[in-house]
């Protein structure tokens, strides 16, 4: 090997190692700020374009909603950098019992739980 194939190859090294170092970094997630009611209904109205929920409720640490739209039960939760969307039966999410201040939403997909101030459910804002 000459001299300026071993250049150009350590040139490559150096370069595959910056673009995995930057995708590495990249990837790292952000945190993600508690839900507060503006943030919660924008949300809400992203994900669910064709309900218009009635009555909101965002979890004691902002991590989550669910919002009551006639029979529908609208759940956010976050997951990761992001928030999950997925809507059920009203009488599904009301017939829940919160144990130690969390509520567990039983998915198909997935076990969303909901911090609760106290456990009484569901809240007066939404029954």
């Amino acid at each position: 090997m000459d001299k300026a194939l071993l250049i150009q190859l350590g040139g490559s090294i150096v370069a595959v190692i910056l673009l995995v170092a930057f995708a590495a970094w990249m990837g790292v997630a952000r945190a993600t700020p508690p839900l507060d009611a503006e943030a919660a209904r924008a949300l809400l109205t992203q994900e669910f374009p064709e309900h218009r929920p009635n009555a909101v409720w965002i979890a004691a640490d902002g991590a989550g909603v669910i919002a009551r739209a006639g029979d529908l039960a609208l759940v956010l939760w976050r997951r990761g950098d992001g928030y999950v969307a997925r809507d059920l039966p009203w009488s599904a999410v009301a017939a829940l019992k919160p144990t130690s201040g969390r509520l567990v939403v039983r998915l198909p997909d997935a076990r969303p739980v909901f911090a609760v101030n106290d456990d009484v459910w569901p809240p007066k804002e939404l029954a």
